[in-house]
């Protein structure tokens, strides 16, 4: 049941403790210093919540996970890699360390407040993860750290050359309110991360990339419930979603002087292997690669969570979905690449290629 509920939730051989600290102040040209800064869920979350007081229903950071890269495994929700570090890659910065690991000096290039489970509205999970508008109060922080560091003048020009990445909403859909009008729900869902954006442009970010919701009735997860069928329900709740959001960026846009985004359509990416699995190399978007029966869509990988039993494939490259609501590290690898260098089908008006070298 969880697994319906938490959805989609380093670069090798550049350890965390090295990854960002080693650079010459005095030589710190912050106008052509790239940084990226990551918000949002277990999509994107490195470790995050390895560092609160929270439940195992949170948390990734035991065997199996992170085996095809990472050794302990960090708490990603996958098998290796997720979106934001082939981005950092992409970009040729070092890893973006997760907001508890940046230490003195560890933010230069950027930090990941992501936490798997988080949300847009507060109520969501409240007391288990880090919801958004607690990233904006730790991306508050970080950002008078930079001013103490390098002046106002120099951390504003690093702050709007900054990309700001997000992937929110799809657990404030997972633990829908039936009491709200489906339209009135996501408004108010939306109406959140306006206000998170608000809060990163007043101090300073201007470049923002935000990823669709998915087709979250379509998870391994989902079919668990549904006989192996997706649950339309939900993914007419992330149409809707997307809807308001393509909105919301457009307004803000307008709103909003020197604001910039670009809008990744996760929703069609993610459709796309889920209908047609074999088309981008994989042998099943029905089960996932751990997990136990049916579907392997119950969120009980690693065996830590409140279902004990779990069942691991033999070859991650086979399957889309890592556990019952997470992809494998080659998917997020696709969705990276489409994200960094995809054309308007997918991406627009920017790809992250363009984004990066993009004048505040």
């Amino acid at each position: 049941m969880m697994g319906l509920i938490i959805w989609f939730s380093r670069i090798i051989g550049i350890p965390f403790g090295t990854c960002v600290g080693s650079y010459d102040r005095s030589l710190l040209s912050v106008q052509k210093q790239k940084a990226l800064f990551v918000f949002g869920d277990s999509l994107f979350d490195p470790g995050n919540n390895n560092y609160i007081n929270t439940t195992t229903e949170f948390q990734a950071n035991w065997s199996p996970y992170g085996e095809s890269l990472f050794n302990p495994p960090t708490g990603r929700f996958c098998d290796g890699r997720l979106i934001p570090d082939f981005i950092a890659g992409y970009a040729e910065l070092p890893l973006v360390p997760s907001y508890f690991e940046i230490g003195k000096d560890h933010f230069v290039h950027g930090v990941n407040f992501a936490s798997g489970g988080a949300s847009c509205l507060d109520e969501t999970f409240r007391g288990f993860v880090i919801d958004l508008k607690t990233q904006l109060k730790y991306f508050k922080k970080v950002t008078k750290d930079l001013k103490k560091k390098f002046g106002r003048k120099k951390s504003k020009q690093l702050l709007s050359n900054a990309v700001y990445v997000f992937s929110a909403g799809n657990n404030d859909y997972f633990n829908f309110n039936a009491t709200y009008p489906k339209h009135e729900y996501a408004n108010m869902v939306i109406g959140n991360l306006t206000s998170v954006i608000k809060g990163i442009y007043k101090e300073g970010g201007r470049k923002f990339v935000i990823l669709s919701l998915g087709p979250l009735g379509c998870t391994p997860g989902s079919r668990a419930l549904k006989n192996g069928n997706c649950i339309q329900q939900l993914t007419t709740l992330a149409k809707i979603h997307n809807s308001a959001l393509a909105k919301m960026l457009k307004q803000l846009e307008q709103q909003l002087l020197g604001f910039k985004y670009s809008l990744f359509d996760f929703f069609k990416v993610a459709s796309e292997r889920i209908n047609d699995p074999s088309k981008y190399g994989f042998k099943t978007s029905k089960s996932a690669c751990c997990g136990t029966d049916p579907f392997r869509g119950i969120y009980s990988c690693g065996g830590k969570r409140q279902v004990k039993e779990y069942k691991l494939c033999k070859n991650v490259k086979d399957y889309l979905f890592f556990d019952s609501g997470h992809l494998t590290e080659m998917a997020y690898k696709q969705v990276a690449e489409l994200l960094w260098n995809g054309t308007v089908d997918v991406i627009q008006p920017y790809n992250l290629k363009s984004f990066f070298h993009l004048p505040a």
